[in-house]
């Protein structure tokens, strides 16, 4: 979900006429956090069932991942839309802390999903989630609102995954606009210039 938030609001921010020359500066204090995370995330996730201690040790890598993410988040907050991101953030890591470390998945919500998808959470087979259940803690928080058709591609995501993307959007609306003259700007180098259009 986070990277259709990001595509979206790129495309909303072209439509709006801003550009990427963000990318070109430095956007964040210890920014190589984000990376590392994000490979420990995709490295933990492929190989947690070919390494039993590997799979056995993920709900806690998982937790002290999102640990990091938010002292980052922390460390950028005042960057616009980071607050945002950092409550869908601490929800999430809410949820997952109080139920051993996974993210609970609603079976209700799910039957959108490939049924391998769920076989494959029951089984264990998805260490960032678990099945939810009437043990669950703070269910609300999990992953319980289904999107499908007519967006492209169907999933179930969490509140805080909802208030996350609201935060990247605001975030790269900002980075993306920044340099755009306002129309107060525009009007005035036109008259500057000699011209009224």
């Amino acid at each position: 979900m986070v990277y259709d938030g990001i595509l979206f609001a790129i495309i909303v921010g072209f439509i709006r006429k801003g550009n990427l020359k963000f990318l070109t500066e430095p956007l964040f204090r210890w920014g190589w956090i984000f990376p590392v995370i994000f490979i420990t995330q995709i490295l933990v996730f492929n190989f947690q069932n070919q390494l039993p201690i590997l799979g056995e040790w993920s709900n806690t890598i998982f937790i002290f991942v999102y640990i990091v993410g938010l002292f980052f988040l922390w460390l950028n907050r005042k960057n616009a839309g980071f607050n945002l991101i950092m409550i869908g953030v601490l929800l999430n890591f809410i949820v997952m802390a109080i139920n051993g470390g996974r993210m609970p998945v609603s079976e209700e919500a799910s039957t959108i999903l490939d049924p391998m998808y769920m076989e494959a959470i029951k089984n264990g087979f998805y260490g960032k989630h678990a099945l939810m259940t009437e043990s669950t803690k703070l269910a609300f928080l999990g992953d319980i609102i289904p999107i499908t058709s007519p967006y492209p591609r169907d999933q179930v995501i969490s509140i805080g995954d909802v208030i996350m993307n609201i935060g990247i959007f605001f975030f790269i609306q900002d980075k993306m606009l920044k340099d755009k003259p306002t129309e107060e700007e525009i009007i005035s180098m036109q008259l500057k210039g000699g011209e009224i259009r």
